[in-house]
């Protein structure tokens, strides 16, 4: 059946560290898209991948971009037991695979692609 509150997106921000307050109004990408988007690439699903990807988008929707640090502060504060490393290799695979770019300022984004693949509305 279908949760409506799993649907919200959770904010994870600054001010909110550990916190998972629910945004009222904004759907959360769900697993199912993300796993799209990595079929359309031809890359494998991981669970690294997914929330590294889900960090990545809410970063966006959020209107900033983020860097390595940031993305493993984030997964640290949600009790997701990644390495550092782990994450910089995650995110520099989806780097030269095009689902993410890389800014002069050490901070990544999704490509306009991969953010349209993320926003269609989920097959249900």
């Amino acid at each position: 059946m279908y949760n409506s509150q799993a649907s919200l997106q959770t904010a994870h921000g600054p001010g909110n560290v550990g916190a998972a307050r629910l945004v009222e109004g904004e759907e959360r990408v769900g697993n199912g898209q993300i796993r799209e988007l990595l079929r359309t690439y031809g890359l494998r699903t991981s669970l690294i991948r997914l929330k590294v990807i889900d960090a990545l988008h809410s970063a966006d929707r959020n209107g900033r971009s983020i860097g390595v640090r940031g993305i493993h502060a984030q997964l640290e504060q949600l009790d997701i037991p990644l390495s550092f490393l782990s994450v910089r290799e995650v995110l520099k695979r989806l780097c030269a695979e095009g689902v993410i770019t890389l800014g002069s300022d050490k901070c990544y984004s999704l490509n306009p692609q991969a953010r349209a693949v993320l926003e269609q509305p989920a097959a249900r």
